[in-house]
């Protein structure tokens, strides 16, 4: 009875041992609080859709689970960033991370903890041109084109609206410098007048003394590049208040809905933003319609973006035939782009079938193709937003 009480032991330990190791885990690095926190659950939530559906549809690795661990950067704050990154790296043991989302978490993350642990990052969010410039040994990814498109695009869109004088402000980030530097050089480039170009400092209470700055120069155009959440917000609540402005422009960081009932539906009504945008392509339609039916907004910024990254990481550990980090970036690649059957949003059990027949794969995501250049770029589509009745409403699509 003993050696068979000691036998049922043993068994129970390895069974416990199996379900231990039948978890692959995955981290996610968003601006929980902070200047996007408004921004950062539909984006967790298009994650949390690409890894459900693998995990309904078999799972990793011949039936294992993916685990989605998150953790918040703040978004500003770059020792919350590396904090968090060093987390979910050296204490969770993550395969790879989604993220960060601000350019800023990115970098500080990807130079502090994960290049040098060798983790994967994929980051459905960071926009600075900066993150090219990362020595990354070919570990940082984004499925979102950087802002040096974004920038020239928007300048393009307001010269072909007859906009010829503007004034900026921008946050005084990584983010917010490289978008401004793109597009100030653009517009001007294109026979634009930037009658100034102020950076300014983020979480502030008042921004009347940067403001009378900018509206001495007589400009009616504001653009603001800066964050929903906080000093977007605040600029243009007192930018309203002044009377000096009358046309409000702004990019992807000011693209929310609660940007709009917070300032005031009547004070944003017809103004032009631009953001990462969705092409008209069979892999959006399929993501649109599986988060609709998950009660999700499928137009949320970045929301696809995140399902693409998270898909795609999954693709790469499946290729890669572990959950080891070892090895993981040349399997993204290998996924992500042509030669090889197209794989569309949601097909997890048909890419597993043909990776273990040895055929090669090409995702056409929900977002985009997610084609990675060498530095681990994707091409772009950018989408014209106006303020319509109280919510951002796409006009149109803009690419090269």
């Amino acid at each position: 009875m003993f050696k068979k009480t000691l036998l049922g032991a043993a068994i129970i330990a390895v069974s416990a041992i199996g379900v231990a190791q039948a978890q692959v885990k995955v981290g996610f690095l968003g601006g929980f609080t902070g200047p996007i926190e408004s921004l950062t659950p539909p984006i967790l939530a298009g994650a949390q859709l690409a890894i459900s559906q693998v995990n309904e549809q078999g799972g990793v690795l011949g039936g294992q689970t993916i685990e989605l661990l998150s953790a918040d950067t703040t978004c500003t704050d770059a020792s919350a960033a590396i904090n968090s990154a060093d987390r979910l790296i050296n204490t969770e043991n993550v395969t790879a991370i989604v993220g960060a989302l601000c350019s800023g978490a990115t970098i500080a993350s990807a130079n502090n903890v994960a290049v040098p642990a060798g983790v994967l990052m994929v980051s459905p969010a960071s926009t600075s041109p900066a993150i090219s410039e990362i020595a990354d040994n070919d570990l940082v990814f984004r499925t979102t084109p950087s802002d040096s498109y974004q920038g020239e695009v928007l300048a393009r869109l307001l010269l072909s609206k007859g906009i010829q004088d503007v004034v900026v402000t921008y946050v005084n980030n990584d983010y917010g410098q490289g978008l401004a530097n793109a597009f100030t050089t653009a517009y001007t480039a294109g026979g634009g007048n930037v009658a100034a170009n102020d950076a300014h400092e983020d979480g502030k209470a008042d921004y009347r003394s940067e403001l009378g700055g900018l509206a001495s120069h007589g400009v009616d155009n504001l653009v603001v590049l800066a964050y929903a959440d906080t000093s977007g917000q605040t600029i243009l609540r007192q930018a309203y208040e002044s009377g000096n402005f009358t046309q409000y422009i702004g990019a992807d960081g000011m693209v929310g809905d609660g940007l709009v009932r917070a300032v005031g539906a009547d004070v944003l009504e017809g103004m032009i933003a631009t953001r990462p945008g969705t092409p008209d392509i069979p892999g959006a339609g399929m993501y649109a319609e599986a988060a609709t039916a998950a009660g999700m907004d499928p137009n949320a910024v970045f929301a696809g973006q995140a399902y693409d990254a998270a898909f795609l990481i999954a693709l790469a550990i499946e290729k890669n035939g572990s959950a080891d980090r070892a090895g993981l970036n040349q399997a993204l690649r290998e996924v992500a782009s042509p030669p090889g059957v197209v794989i569309m949003p949601g097909e997890w059990e048909k890419a597993v079938a043909l990776i273990k027949e040895g055929q090669d794969i090409n995702y056409e995501g929900a977002s985009g193709s997610q084609d990675f250049d060498e530095q681990g770029n994707v091409p772009g589509i950018i989408e014209e937003m106006v303020v319509t009745g109280g919510s951002f409403t796409t006009v149109g699509l803009i690419a090269d």
